[in-house]
């Protein structure tokens, strides 16, 4: 099995045979490769599972790695096409676990060998069920996003500044309401969660301060996205945001509240911290230029 949503994934298309790629010497597996995408579309969004036999000596792990994967490259992504970027979720202490080091290094070895790039590494974190449930802001006031165009107009001036690789590399090539637009169009438009959970907060002359996007993804409750005005930022009001969106959620009786930052974004970390959030896994993101 490649992981536990694998049936799933499957059935709805978000997995395809022909993105899922394995070399093998006799019966024994000596590497895998899997990609993943939305469900309807005909090249895949992400490599986010890649896996070499670890008991095979390095070289020779990397040099079936590099086969394989050229293999299936030429296969699943269109002549001329820059590949998906590559994910991978590793332990939050693989820096000072040599096996769990040994693993990661050797996959971006190859990927680094076919032209990919180190992106940016993100923290995994979660609320769970149990942990105390935020009270409701007391100096903002909350209600839910309008429409697409609202939430849009509200994003592109939180990308100013923005400590998220993600965004920042696609700032390089598109202007602010471009990004909001694709970000919106590329994730928030597929939830299946009511869009009445997203929330804009406000003064209380109705000054808009930010917004949180608490929502379901394919698997999990997730914050997909919190942010600050720029007008309105170094007064905490990211916790009151965050606080907000946990609290939506936690009242749908959820295991788990899922989301994710960037190492690097110490202030966004922090403030997940605040709320509860334990940091349980690390990710790894790649690219091709």
């Amino acid at each position: 099995m490649l992981d536990d949503e694998l049936a799933d994934d499957l059935a709805e298309g978000r997995r395809r045979p022909e993105w899922m790629w394995v070399a093998t010497s006799g019966d024994r597996l000596l590497a895998r490769a899997s990609w993943w995408g939305r469900p309807g579309t005909t090249v895949p969004d992400v490599l986010d599972f890649f896996d070499l036999d670890d008991t095979l000596e390095a070289d020779a792990a990397i040099g079936i790695g590099d086969r394989l994967l050229r293999t299936a490259l030429a296969a699943v992504v269109p002549a001329g096409s820059t590949p998906p970027e590559y994910g991978r979720y590793i332990p939050p202490d693989w820096r000072d676990d040599p096996a769990a080091r040994r693993v990661v290094e050797s996959r971006m070895s190859v990927l680094q060998g076919l032209g990919a790039t180190p992106l940016v590494e993100r923290l995994r974190l979660e609320w769970r069920a149990g942990s105390p449930v935020p009270v409701p802001s007391e100096r903002l006031r909350f209600r839910s996003v309008s429409d697409r165009d609202e939430l849009v107009a509200l994003m592109e001036p939180v990308l100013q500044g923005t400590l998220d690789a993600h965004s920042q590399a696609d700032l390089e090539t598109m202007s602010p309401a471009d990004v909001a637009a694709k970000h919106f169009d590329d994730e928030f438009a597929g939830f299946s969660s009511p869009q009445e959970w997203w929330q804009v907060a406000e003064l209380e002359d109705g000054e808009p301060v930010g917004f949180v996007i608490p929502a379901r993804n394919s698997y999990h409750a997730i914050i997909a996205y919190v942010g600050v005005l720029p007008a309105h930022r170094g007064h905490g009001y990211i916790d009151d945001l965050l606080s907000e969106g946990t609290r939506i959620l936690a009242d749908q009786d959820v295991p788990r509240i899922r989301t994710s930052t960037d190492l690097g974004n110490t202030p966004m970390a922090q403030a997940f911290g605040r709320a509860g959030y334990v940091n349980f896994q690390r990710a790894i993101n790649m690219s091709w230029s």
